[in-house]
């Protein structure tokens, strides 16, 4: 296998997970920090009005002092200005006169951060007018502690963003290592290797159902596999014997001069090969087709006992050979393949008759539970049942219980592969059972459908014909 190729594959959802990770990071902290300043900022604020609430309560107290001992209120400011530091104070009278202002000169300069607050207060009756008050205090302190916080988070957010990238890297790293585990098994399964499956020590909830979904998907190839590989073995076992019989006696018949007598004989014989070849050739071909996916050309609604009896006429011979008779339970009027249909009952009562008790009732069921449901059409005999591991394979190709292959001279044993075959173009299904001497085969057929899929096109002279037998029975031989 190549190896990854990262400019043909951009995208990484580690390095996209790191990046948003970092984003969401550098969002939260800058919204942290934007919520932090701001707090700090709103409480310094708090702090400051209080403050001057407190500084305003003391001038006023000072002002009132003065003027209850009938002293000059500007000469108690100016008695108490040092102890002011860092603040300036202007008083005025009412028609805006200055009555006393701060020295400019330290300590009453102030830095450009300053927090102010004009009042105005009536002293008593020795001044009739109120004076207006203009205290500035200085905040420089709390100002260059709001600096030193803007720029410790200014410093924090990218410092905090980088760390948690970098985390953030390290964890989702860590975290799709599973993946990258998985990777590394996917790449060690080989063809000859289907038998192994993808492992997770410990599961993880996430990715365990991918992990069944894959380990099933390699049980239905593998079983494909071995299906096709099994299918392959068993056309050569087929093909190779009529093709050895065609080779020796054309060998044998070439070796001397032979009469016209002898030529004609061993001309027939190869031409039952050829058509037991033929035969071969045209259900492997069915089938195919079948695999495809098309579906049955359904025809007009009919009466299945009806049609079931043409089959189970046609089969009078073989029936009467062996002392067998036949019996028609049941009707249902459905639309169908009539050609399909027929050459499913066909295998299926060629099957029953070849492994029933001699002189016993052969019964083909029609049951149908309700107008619009499935219907099922099976075929009971009386005989040496069928061991239950066996059930489950019997629709199989090639698949004989006996494998000594009876009947090999006209069975190949793809009978019941047909029928399901069959049953899946009418959109139905296979059942088989054996139980105390009594084995059930069958399949339904569903109601009438709208078609999404082309009808399948037998060739002239197979679909109507309910004989075509080539490949009947694999059930309890097949």
């Amino acid at each position: 296998m190549k190896p990854l190729d990262r400019s043909t594959c951009p995208y990484s959802i580690g390095r996209r997970l790191s990046w948003k990770l970092a984003g969401l990071a550098a969002v939260g902290l800058s919204l942290l920090g934007l919520l932090v300043f701001f707090a700090v900022r709103m409480q310094v604020a708090q702090a400051q009005q209080h403050l001057m609430d407190l500084r305003v309560q003391k001038v006023l107290d000072i002002a009132r002092k003065a003027a209850a001992d009938g002293a000059d209120p500007a000469e108690r400011a100016a008695a108490y200005a040092m102890r002011r530091s860092g603040t300036r104070l202007e008083i005025t009278d009412a028609r805006g006169a200055r009555v006393y202002r701060d020295p400019d000169q330290p300590p009453f300069v102030l830095s450009p951060h300053v927090v102010e607050r004009r009042f105005e207060a009536r002293l008593g009756t020795a001044l009739p007018e109120p004076l207006r008050f203009h205290l500035v205090v200085d905040a420089h302190d709390d100002a260059e502690l709001l600096h030193r916080l803007g720029l410790i988070l200014a410093v924090v957010v990218p410092v905090g963003t980088l760390a948690i990238g970098v985390a953030a890297l390290v964890t989702v790293r860590r975290g799709l290592a599973p993946l990258r585990e998985l990777a590394r098994q996917t790449r060690e399964i080989q063809p000859d290797q289907l038998g192994s499956r993808l492992v997770l020590a410990p599961p993880v909830e996430e990715l365990q159902p991918w992990v069944d979904q894959f380990n099933a998907m390699l049980e239905r190839l593998e079983r494909a596999y071995l299906q096709l590989e099994n299918f392959n073995a068993d056309v050569a076992h087929e093909l190779r014997t009529p093709l050895a019989n065609l080779i020796g006696q054309t060998e044998v018949s070439l070796s001397r001069e032979r009469a016209a007598s002898d030529m004609r004989e061993t001309l027939q014989s190869n031409l039952e090969e050829l058509q037991r070849l033929s035969t071969l050739v045209h259900d492997m071909l069915f089938l195919s087709r079948a695999d495809r996916g098309v579906g049955a050309r359904r025809g007009a609604t009919r009466s299945l006992a009806t049609l079931l009896s043409e089959v189970a006429e046609f089969h009078e011979a073989a029936l009467d050979e062996r002392g067998l008779r036949v019996q028609v339970d049941g009707d249902a009027q459905v639309a169908v393949d009539e050609g399909l249909v027929k050459r499913a009952v066909s295998n299926l009562l060629d099957n029953a008759t070849r492994f029933a008790e001699a002189g016993s009732t052969l019964k083909i069921v029609i049951e149908s539970p309700e107008p619009a449901a499935a219907v099922r059409i099976t075929v009971e005999n009386r005989g040496a049942a069928i061991a239950p591991e066996h059930l489950p394979r019997l629709f199989d190709r090639f698949f004989r219980v006996d494998s000594s292959r009876p009947d090999g001279g006209s069975h190949h044993g793809l009978g019941l592969a047909i029928v399901a075959a069959i049953a899946r173009m009418h959109e139905g299904r296979t059942q088989a059972t054996s139980s105390e001497g009594l084995t059930r085969i069958g399949f339904e057929l569903a109601p009438q459908a709208p078609r999404t899929r082309p009808p399948v096109h037998e060739p002239p002279g197979t679909a109507d014909a309910p004989g075509h037998r080539g490949a009947a029975g694999a059930a309890q031989a097949a």
